[in-house]
Formats: structure tokens, C-alpha cells, sequence
């Protein structure tokens, strides 16, 4: 079995879980740190939410919140219609894991499994990138938003 192609990033947070878990479920926080169609509705995302976008080569790249544990833990189930590899949904999924500390909130999030389908390095690249910019923006939202 090939190496596993999972993106773990964390950040601290100087706010508490109810806030961060505001920014990661409430469509008017999470446009500003990630897409969302300009349709998206403003209702905050729960288990069963999804967003798909049409891909320019054809097919869709198809998000849903699997679990909403709320100021626990976010996960999102990513699916790619043109995918050649059959998977079970969550097998690739951002998850976002929140911890109560002194002082703040610390959130970590992966992003993966990106070993089991073709191409999986240059979307695991992507991805690192995503997760560095996402929780910087996240933090700078939840402290100051």
C-alpha cells in the first residue's frame, strides 16, 4: 500500500470554540476562507450540506458535511465525479477538529486521504497550501470578526 497522502495542520486560536465553530459552519465566514458558489444559501451548514461545483474538464467536485459536532469537530466528505478510483464517502474528507484550551480554541485540521486515487500528490499539494492559508484566516475571523 502506497504511503498515505494526509495533510495535518494546526493553528491556535485566541477565541472559544462557539466562535470558531461560527466561522467554520456559517456560510458568511466560510466564503471568506474558502468558495462557495455565489448562490450558496446563507443557512449554516449541518450534516447532509453540500456544495457542488461543475469542473471545467466535465464532471463535479461535490463537498458534504458528513459529521456537525458542534464546537467539536466539522468533517466533509470530498467526492469528484470524474474520479476513476470507487470510494466509500469520507475516504477523502477535510476534517476540522476543535480543542477547548486555556485561553482559545486550538483547531486541527486534515485533509485526505489523497493516496487512494490517481494524481493524489498534486491535490495533496493543493491541499497543504489550502490548510495554511484557510487557518490563518480562520484564526484572524474568530479573534477579530
Amino acid at each position: 500500500m502506497s504511503k498515505q497522502l494526509i495533510v495535518k495542520d494546526e493553528i491556535f486560536i485566541e477565541a472559544p470554540g462557539e466562535k470558531v465553530w461560527e466561522v467554520l459552519v456559517l456560510p458568511e465566514y466560510v466564503k471568506k476562507w474558502d468558495e462557495l458558489p455565489e448562490d450558496y444559501p446563507s443557512d449554516k451548514m449541518t450534516e447532509g450540506s453540500s456544495v457542488v461545483w461543475d469542473l471545467p474538464n466535465g464532471g463535479q467536485s461535490i463537498t458534504t458535511v458528513i459529521k456537525a459536532e458542534e464546537t467539536l469537530e466539522l468533517k466533509i466528505a470530498l467526492n469528484v465525479t470524474n474520479w476513476k478510483e470507487t470510494l466509500s464517502e469520507g475516504d477523502i474528507a477535510y476534517s476540522y477538529k476543535l480543542e477547548s484550551q486555556h485561553n482559545g480554541t486550538r483547531l486541527r485540521i486534515e485533509i485526505g486521504d489523497f493516496s487512494l486515487i490517481e494524481n493524489g500528490q498534486m491535490y495533496y499539494d493543493a491541499s497543504v497550501e489550502f490548510a495554511a492559508h484557510s487557518k490563518e484566516v480562520i484564526k484572524d475571523l474568530a479573534e477579530n470578526g
